[in-house]
């Protein structure tokens, strides 16, 4: 009955997390919310760092990325890192630098695709639009540059499908998107539009408002409507929006499901699943006085944007975020960095946590015979000899052995040989920080697409997993001896 009322409680926990994230932007702000909430102290990449052995902290890199540690009480310095790492971003639709479209009558908004996505899962959806706005702030005559979140709440755009009688290829040959002529999401009206100008336009005039919101309100590059709305979720004047970093999302909220309440339904469960799941993992390792007491290394998770694009940026895996991040703990906490960071590298770990393809019943070819990840198997150990994945026999036995001494399940994957093989943070880190990695994910179905689906079982699975992997990790480390 304990492990019912866990599993109900940390899931209940994910739904209200991926709930109040609906871009990386929103996912990093909320993990700093529970981080500090948890006692974790916020420092910053530009300042000098003081630390100590016994205390926690965290830092973001573009508010997209953030990366949490706790320092063991009995730390030394050379001593390795035990970290998990995620992404915090998801496929979705970017609104371009110039989103003002208009034909046919309509305001459409002009959108990017970003990442991999099922495309096709985002028509007929109640869309809204979310992400990171600069507002110019002046007060007491000083001018600063405010970086916002927004969400607008309410269903705002709309991908509408064509009607089967003008097309009736969809049912014969499938529906194939266009993604430049396609993805024009719906605004408003043109002629409605027009009307509701010319309503204000007729109304009380405010001649300070007027010519604040003048400039902003002629600009050419986005229609007026949506910085209206923009402004008003911001709680800033037009004229004060700078510029923005905006997404288009489902307002569905993310629920559990199915006849027996056994499933998640959900938007970017790849991968705020997992980030969530290293996450709470982290803080509940590090929660109690004592949990320190004996820690010899350092309890890390690092959660990372644009994996989805290749992790090719100033805070993708693919950057030296991880690096610094390593070379400057173990600096700061040293009186002398005489090869003790290349010391703290090969005693540390890393486990690439991204979510995995469960075998999906109406699609068996799918998957090789001997490797079927089903939902509620617990975490998936994903290999592959060309090193796709970062999986060896070193890696897999040690986080597989940790599972085995708290009786939770696992499961091993390959692709199939006739079948492109998908990547994640881990060889990047693995071969950019020299670092032992295993690759491992929750299994889920319906992945990239707008609504995913995941087992409840298995986000328990996931979070309990990764805590014992930081409480256990040091004394089976101790006794692995592959490399002497």
């Amino acid at each position: 009955m304990a492990k019912v009322e866990q599993c109900d409680s940390v899931v209940a926990d994910l739904i209200s997390f991926l709930n109040a994230s609906p871009t990386a932007f929103h996912a990093v702000d909320e993990a700093k919310k529970r981080l500090k909430d948890a006692g974790f102290e916020h420092i910053s990449e530009r300042d000098d760092w003081n630390l100590e052995c016994g205390k926690k902290y965290f830092f973001t890199r573009n508010y997209s990325t953030i990366v949490a540690f706790a320092v063991g009480k009995k730390y030394v310095p050379g001593n390795g890192f035990h970290i998990i790492g995620a992404h915090t971003d998801s496929p979705c639709l970017k609104l371009k630098p110039v989103s003002k479209v208009t034909k046919g009558g309509y305001l459409e908004v002009g959108v990017q695709t970003y990442g991999g996505g099922l495309w096709h899962t985002w028509f007929d959806r109640d869309l809204t639009v979310a992400g990171r706005m600069i507002i110019k702030s002046e007060k007491d005559n000083a001018i600063t540059y405010l970086h916002k979140l927004v969400r607008v709440k309410e269903p705002v755009l709309r991908l509408p499908t064509l009607a089967i009688h003008l097309d009736r290829s969809p049912n014969t040959d499938g529906f194939k998107v266009n993604t430049h002529s396609h993805l024009v999401p719906l605004l408003a009206t043109a002629i409605k539009a027009e009307l509701e100008k010319v309503s204000a336009d007729n109304g009380p005039v405010n001649e300070q408002k007027e010519s604040i919101t003048t400039r902003n309100l002629e600009n050419r590059r986005h229609h007026p409507i949506l910085l209206k709305l923009l402004a008003a979720e911001a709680g800033c004047e037009i004229d004060e929006i700078c510029d923005f970093e905006l997404q288009l999302c489902d307002t569905q909220p993310s629920t559990i499901g199915g006849a027996l309440r056994e499933f998640i339904f959900s938007g970017r469960l790849d991968n705020l699943c997992s980030s969530f799941c290293s996450l709470k993992a982290l803080i509940e390792s590090t929660s109690s006085q004592s949990s320190l007491d004996n820690e010899v290394g350092i309890r890390m998770v690092a959660l990372f944007d644009h994996e989805e694009v290749g992790s090719n940026s100033a805070q993708g895996a693919g950057s030296p975020v991880m690096f610094d991040a390593l070379s400057r703990i173990t600096k700061t906490l040293s009186s002398s960095d005489f090869k003790l960071l290349e010391k703290a590298i090969q005693r540390s770990f890393l486990v690439s946590a991204d979510m995995a393809h469960a075998l999906h019943p109406n699609y068996m070819d799918k998957h090789e015979e001997n490797h079927q990840p089903k939902l509620h198997g617990g975490l998936v150990i994903k290999n592959n000899a060309n090193q796709r994945y970062a999986t060896n026999a070193v890696t897999s036995f040690i986080f597989r052995e940790i599972g085995e001494r708290h009786n939770i399940p696992v499961q091993d994957f390959v692709v199939r040989n006739d079948m492109p093989c998908g990547s994640t943070i881990g060889p990047i880190l693995a071969s950019g920080v020299g670092i032992r990695t295993v690759d491992v994910g929750a299994p889920q179905l319906s992945m990239h697409s707008i609504r995913e689906m995941c087992a409840t079982d298995d986000v328990r699975h996931s979070y309990e997993h990764f805590k014992a992997f930081y409480e256990d990790f040091s004394l089976l480390d101790a006794k692995v001896k592959v490399d002497i």
